[in-house]
């Protein structure tokens, strides 16, 4: 069922014709196979293309490590742009709500666990980003009833900063940009507490006020 009027589809009132269920087939494939949901697909693609490079040759080859960087780079860089056109050109779609969070932190989550395996980033800083990603998850659901937790400055600062510094450390640097990279790690783990605590305060509050509604409902 299309939901379109037999009418309006060009029929006669009692069945529509052929044609206009064809079409309507069409609009709704459009509709998924849109730029912002193949950018989303795209990043997928990604994730199991860049652990193979960042894992080849041991995990150490700088060529290799050059090679993960740029897949690491333009998951990046689709991720910057499908959200941007989906909101702009209306493209947002059930799809893409659901496969752009899980392209996000699989690409991340993929990096942030290779990169501790080999032993080039502490093992707690993976689980500090991948732990407040996971909570702040787990915090949206607990809250959905009541409203939507919108994305704040600070935790697109927290997705850049952790971009920035993952993709430092994929790249096989030395002297000082390798000194520059811990830094960069540093800002983005404080930044994904700070933010993560923010995310808690804004759920606690968002709840309180929808209990508060519905009291006053009843």
């Amino acid at each position: 069922m299309t939901g379109v009027p037999a009418s309006a589809a060009g029929g006669t009132g009692r069945r529509p014709v052929p044609g206009a269920k064809l079409g309507a087939a069409a609009v709704d494939q459009a509709s998924l196979w849109n730029i912002a949901n193949i950018l989303t697909m795209i990043r997928l693609v990604l994730v199991p293309g860049f652990v193979f490079l960042l894992l080849a040759e041991g995990g150490y080859d700088p060529a290799w490590r050059a090679w993960a960087w740029a897949a690491f780079a333009v998951a990046m860089i689709t991720d910057i742009f499908d959200g941007h056109l989906a909101r702009t050109y209306n493209l947002v779609t059930d799809f893409g709500k659901i496969a752009d969070p899980i392209a996000d932190k699989a690409i991340m989550g993929s990096a942030l666990i290779c990169l501790s395996w080999l032993g080039d980033l502490p093992w707690w800083v993976t689980g500090v980003i991948l732990g407040r990603e996971l909570g702040i998850t787990l915090l949206r659901f607990w809250v959905i009833r009541y409203g939507v937790i919108p994305a704040s400055r600070g935790g697109k600062l927290k997705t850049l900063a952790q971009g920035t510094a993952v993709g430092m450390y994929v790249l096989a640097l030395t002297g000082p940009l390798a000194t520059m990279r811990f830094w960069v790690m540093a800002i983005a783990v404080v930044l994904t507490v700070v933010t993560g605590l923010d995310y808690i305060r804004q759920a606690v509050v968002l709840r309180r006020q929808g209990l508060a509604a519905e009291r006053a409902a009843r």
